[in-house]
């Protein structure tokens, strides 16, 4: 069964989802990538500035222990041995300054030889507190990070200070540098989540059919509707066997309670037979299933041919009321037959008569004439005085001659008394019409002489039929499967087109547990099948529900 084509035109202005899906990722993934970046570039330039303290804060804490700086700035020139040493320590370390000054402020060194002797410009009270410290400060070359620590003797008197630093326009340098690594970090992500997000959108694409998501809504809503419109039963089974959807007609024919959806085809409580066909998930035509109260026609096949794997659709049609039309239909057909057949009889008798009468034998004539019509009158009254109901009454007439042609005798018990049981005519005569018919053919197959017996009677609000044959019977083994469809002893070439075989008590079997009832079959030789049913409770005269 091959799925339909989804439609692939939609309305002007109207972009597909995949579409939709795209421009979302495209911006989802841009403001990420432009978030992560700026995030990026925040923490190197917090890293470089820090780096730069850490690098300012060693540099001046080993001046300020080193013993020369120590011994030249109690000297009587520190300049003359600080300047050149200052100047390569800054060379060797990358800073911008290294200045080496009086508590005073007054300078020893300075980059620029002009500075040296005049005032320090920045902050020097934690140091000369004792305490090294770090801070951004506008100094003779610009904005600078800076780090200053004291200068102590052996008494631990500060007799200097030492501030090194590195200007922010250095920093920016080493800031810049790290900038190309960023931005193509932010390229190739942008790339990679561009090429994802075009990716899933193809797919998406060929998975939607090109349709808008206003398309798929409305889709989805007429899916639901013809899910709870349609009067066939749909069944949809994964290839784990499990029910992924059915719909409400489903559930009623199925008789399952509640939504199935993830539940296994053994847990729905289905007959042995049709879960059988489900589970074997092969391709069904037309096949009849009898269920405990109705009668199934199942379809089943793959969603697309060959495609075992993808589960099945299974399509359910309720044909039990199409069955009791077919066996009363069936029953008027044997009716009919058997009024032919007696025609065909009368006229031969008639015939009969006449001759007698001509070749001048006219109480012979009268005695034949008056025994025949005695002996069908006989079985008419008997029926008709023990058989109230018209419909069962006349199905009995029917087979009685049925029977009688094909060789076999059916006798009315004489404690046969029927009257309106109230029960369905249809279900009267799928139970009645069935055993009978089971019972001829059985009696058929057993050795002369050929009889069925039919006992009805009403007891203690319940209506017992009685049907026994002189066949073969049903051995001991097979009891348990009388009732299963399938089961039969008779050849399926004459069974109708999609019926089969074994049909006929299982539809029987139906419709006594539709009303409650029981039905029992004794082993063989010479089965007897017995039923029980509950006669409906009348209603009183005048009341009211």
């Amino acid at each position: 069964m091959d799925v339909p084509a989804l439609p692939r035109h939609r309305r002007r202005g109207d972009p597909s989802l995949a579409r939709r899906l795209l421009l979302l990722q495209a911006l989802v993934v841009g403001v990420v990538v432009l978030t992560a970046t700026v995030v990026a570039y925040l923490d190197a330039r917090q890293a470089v500035q820090e780096a730069a303290e850490q690098q300012t804060t060693a540099i001046v804490e080993s001046l300020g222990d080193s013993p020369l700086v120590i011994e030249a700035v109690t000297g009587p020139d520190p300049t003359a041995v600080l300047q050149p040493y200052a100047e390569q320590v800054r060379a060797d370390t990358g800073t911008s300054f290294i200045t080496v000054l009086a508590p005073d402020r007054t300078r020893y060194t300075h980059p620029d030889p002009a500075e040296i002797g005049r005032p320090f410009r920045g902050t020097i009270a934690p140091a000369l507190a004792g305490e090294t410290f770090t801070e951004t400060y506008t100094g003779t070359l610009g904005p600078s990070v800076r780090a200053t620590a004291p200068v102590e003797d052996a008494d631990g008197e500060v007799v200097a200070l030492v501030s090194a630093g590195i200007t922010v326009e250095a920093i920016g340098r080493d800031l810049a540098g790290a900038v190309p690594g960023i931005a193509g970090t932010a390229l190739v992500t942008l790339a990679v989540g561009g090429l994802g997000s075009w990716a899933l959108s193809r797919r998406l694409q060929r998975q939607t059919r090109g349709l808008s998501a206003g398309q798929l809504a409305r889709l989805l809503e007429y899916h639901h509707a013809v899910l709870h419109a349609v009067r066939e039963g749909l069944l949809l089974v994964d290839g784990e066997r499990r029910v992924q959807l059915v719909n409400d007609e489903g559930r009623r024919l199925l008789g399952v309670d509640g939504d199935p959806t993830g539940r296994h085809l053994a847990e729905l409580g289905l007959p042995p037979e049709l879960t059988a066909v489900l589970v074997e998930q092969r391709t069904a035509v037309d096949e009849v299933h009898v269920t405990g109260t109705r009668v199934l026609v199942v379809n089943q096949a793959p969603p697309r041919a060959g495609d075992a794997s993808a589960g099945t659709v299974v399509t359910l049609r309720d044909h039990t009321d199409l069955q009791a039309l077919t066996g009363e239909l069936d029953s008027v057909r044997s009716f009919a037959e058997a009024l032919r057949s007696q025609a065909h009889e009368a006229a031969n008798r008639l015939h009969t008569t006449v001759s007698l009468v001509e070749l001048g034998r006219t109480q012979e004539a009268i005695d034949f004439a008056t025994a025949q019509l005695a002996s069908a009158q006989r079985l008419t009254d008997r029926v008709v005085g023990a058989v109230g109901d018209p419909v069962l009454a006349a199905l009995v007439l029917g087979k009685a001659a049925t029977a009688h042609e094909r060789g076999v005798l059916l006798e009315i018990d004489p404690g046969t008394s029927v009257g309106e049981t109230g029960l369905p005519g249809g279900d009267l005569v799928t139970i009645v019409g069935n055993l009978l018919d089971n019972a001829i053919d059985a009696a058929l197959a057993g050795d002369p002489p050929r009889e069925v017996q039919l006992t009805a009677v009403i007891d203690a609000g319940r209506l017992e039929i009685r049907v026994e044959d002189t066949g073969p019977g049903v051995p001991d083994e097979q009891v348990a499967r009388v009732f299963e469809r399938g089961w039969s002893t008779k050849d399926a070439s004459g069974a109708p087109a999609g019926l089969g075989r074994g049909l006929g008590l299982a539809l029987v079997a139906q419709a006594v547990r539709r009303h409650g009832g029981t039905i029992t079959v004794r082993p063989g030789p010479g089965a007897e099948f017995v039923v029980s049913l509950p006669l409906p409770v009348p209603v009183p005269a005048g009341a009211t529900g």
